[in-house]
């Protein structure tokens, strides 16, 4: 057994999902406008198997999304961070919080925290992100995190219809915009 990373940002706790994570999860997943650009809502069973997915991918690679909770309420509002799956277009970190979380900078917050911890701890080279080309709101975060497009791409089976950009930028680049401050 992998002993999993935690991640502390002023605001925020970032570790690895729970099923205690479940309920919240399937919540957010039932919300039109949360979904609107990662596949659309899903029921509570799907949602599940996704958890167990997340879950499973710490244990059995060392990396996958993190669960956000609020450091002063321990409120689950999202998940966020390295994502690698099977054929996945590269090492990305991704995210999802809940609509009630939105606008308070916590998704800006959470990933300056993960990219970090992707080219500290990692030693990834590149970091992407998977964006709709209509989520105006998480296009704007990947340019606040230093990203630019880098042109369209494709997501493997069964989202290969599923319209997306690759976001992106080097550990170096990275590295260069954090000691830029």
């Amino acid at each position: 057994m992998r002993e999993l990373p935690i991640l502390y940002t002023p605001r925020l706790i970032l570790r690895a999902p729970c099923l205690d994570d479940l309920d919240a999860l399937a919540l957010a997943m039932q919300d039109e406008e949360t979904c609107r650009y990662i596949g659309g809502c899903q029921p509570r069973a799907m949602v599940w198997r996704a958890l167990m997915s997340l879950i499973g991918a710490w244990h059995a690679t060392g990396v996958s999304m993190f669960s956000v909770l609020r450091r002063d309420s321990g409120e689950w509002i999202g998940r966020i961070g390295p994502w690698q799956p099977e054929a996945w277009p590269g090492p990305e970190v991704g995210w999802t919080l809940v609509r009630s979380s939105w606008g308070q900078g916590y998704a800006q917050e959470a990933a300056q925290a993960c990219m970090d911890y992707v080219v500290d701890v990692l030693g990834w080279q590149q970091i992407i992100h998977t964006i709709d080309p209509g989520n105006i709101p998480s296009q704007k975060l990947a340019q606040r995190l230093g990203s630019r497009c880098l042109g369209p791409g494709r997501l493997p089976p069964p989202h290969q219809l599923a319209p997306v950009e690759i976001w992106g930028q080097s550990a170096e680049e990275w590295r260069a915009r954090r000691a830029a401050g």
